[in-house]
């Protein structure tokens, strides 16, 4: 793995390995927690480590990285999180907006943990 970008963060709250994370207080940028949902504004992934609360996370924030799946992908799908910090393909819903920060590098299933390739966040309109 050739990691672009890693930075480092104080655990708000309990941080698994590999999981979606974003900014838990807009106020304070050093501060994460895990993903909760796609509309979350992501900021990156947790490397193989994680964290528990006070400790110091590193967050991959481009380039490859490793993430934990919570759903079914293909190569190339765009990601997002769910409820707790794990992949999920980034689908349509009716007059929702979300958040995809990375895109699947290979495929995998729930559970899995495969390479994403994380990019500049974009929020998608999807559905109608």
């Amino acid at each position: 793995m050739i990691p672009a970008f890693i930075r480092s963060y104080e655990a708000s709250a309990i941080i698994a390995a590999c999981r979606f994370v974003a900014f838990s207080d807009a106020a304070n940028s050093q501060k994460i927690a895990q993903g909760a949902a796609a509309t979350d504004a992501l900021i990156g992934v947790s490397d193989r480590m994680g964290g528990d609360v006070g400790q110091m996370v590193d967050v991959h924030r481009s380039g490859l990285a490793s993430i934990t799946l919570g759903g079914t992908v293909a190569a190339g799908d765009p990601l997002t999180s769910d409820a707790n910090g794990k992949a999920i393909k980034c689908t349509a819903g009716a007059g929702s907006v979300k958040r995809v920060i990375a895109w699947a590098d290979q495929p995998g299933v729930a559970g899995d943990v495969i390479d994403c390739f994380l990019g500049a966040p974009s929020l998608l309109p999807l559905g109608s």
